[in-house]
């Protein structure tokens, strides 16, 4: 299976209850600024921030019609004039985690990979970026694709995502989870926390006030949720909290194929892609809306909308600034895009 034909198993499931919100006051004139693009287009990849330097790898790209799943590792500091490319995967993978633990050491964990069963093949390998190459660093416990990934409190943990619900090769073969896995990197070993209230794939995550919050996401059966999940590491607990309000322009509910970073305390969350109801026609969107979240008053604002509208892109915040990073200019896997761009607050 292509990933144009997702959108036959993720059509929205009609657009949420309204959920209140006021626009994020832009007094300071804060907008999208176009950055140092990518050197190839790419879409559905995550990113670290690394000693100051935002790295990705991975992905999918369309080329002459063909879907081609990128091994390719892009990496840049801002302010620097552009990206550099880095030691390439040990073999192509699209949706693989990237994360970059208490060190600074960077890990390439899961996704998917090319198998005789087909171009969706959920894997279980993690590498770890040594230098100039990609070396073995451990396994998953099972398969993990599509799955939120953040460093905390010296662990990896990687929350939701889809795995095989029996075949393995093809992306209907893939199932939504919960799953809750810890990595240890220092001792290569992996250990189970309380899995997340909902199962679902596509969501986006980040580290704010020593908790791990997990934004959006999309279920198989149920499309778009903006569902918000926060983690306490201590207490092993999740505390569920207000949810991404639907987009005012579309009427869709934000879900699948955002992108969220914390940054002065808030997460910023932005990006998405939604389908039309019923599937297979081709319809659907990409989301422009940038969404605020406060955490002292639980609540979402509306922040400035994207320039370029994007989902499958990856989000970092690196000194102050949010960078929102290549991903899919149109619904599914059509238009790859290159572009960066950044966001003040």
């Amino acid at each position: 299976m292509n990933t144009l034909d997702r959108r036959a198993f993720v059509a929205a499931a009609g657009a949420s209850a309204a959920v209140p919100f006021t626009a994020w006051a832009q007094a300071d004139g804060s907008e999208w600024r176009t950055m140092p693009a990518l050197p190839w287009a790419v879409q559905e990849i995550y990113c670290a921030v690394s000693k100051g330097a935002i790295v990705t790898a991975g992905g999918l790209r369309r080329v002459g019609g063909v879907t081609e799943i990128e091994d390719r590792m892009a990496r840049w500091v801002p302010g620097a004039p552009g990206w550099t490319e880095g030691p390439r995967l040990p073999a192509p993978r699209h949706h693989p985690m990237i994360i970059a633990d208490a060190a600074g050491r960077v890990f390439a964990l899961g996704g998917y990979g090319r198998s005789e069963a087909g171009d969706w093949t959920s894997m279980t390998e993690v590498w770890a970026l040594d230098g100039d190459r990609w070396i073995e660093a451990g396994q998953l416990p099972e398969p993990l694709s599509e799955t939120v990934g953040a460093e905390l409190g010296g662990r990896i943990h990687l929350v939701t995502g889809r795995s095989p619900g029996g075949r393995n090769g093809q992306w209907n073969d893939q199932v939504d989870v919960a799953t809750h896995r810890v990595f240890l990197p220092g001792e290569g070993r992996w250990e189970t926390a309380a899995p997340c209230p909902m199962a679902r794939n596509s969501a986006a995550g980040a580290v704010l006030n020593e908790t791990l919050w997990v934004a959006g996401g999309r279920r198989v059966s149920g499309g778009g949720t903006g569902r918000l999940d926060r983690y306490d590491p201590v207490a092993d607990r999740w505390d569920t909290l207000t949810p991404i309000p639907p987009s005012p322009e579309t009427g869709q509910q934000v879900g699948g194929g955002l992108a969220m970073a914390a940054l002065s305390g808030k997460l910023v969350a932005f990006g998405g892609e939604w389908f039309a109801p019923g599937g297979g026609g081709g319809g659907g969107g990409v989301f422009a809306e940038t969404w605020i979240y406060d955490p002292a008053v639980d609540r979402w604002d509306a922040g400035p909308a994207m320039r370029t509208p994007r989902h499958g892109l990856a989000a970092a915040a690196v000194d102050g600034v949010i960078y929102a990073i290549a991903g899919g200019e149109v619904v599914s896997g059509g238009r790859a895009s290159g572009v960066v761009e950044a966001l003040s607050l």
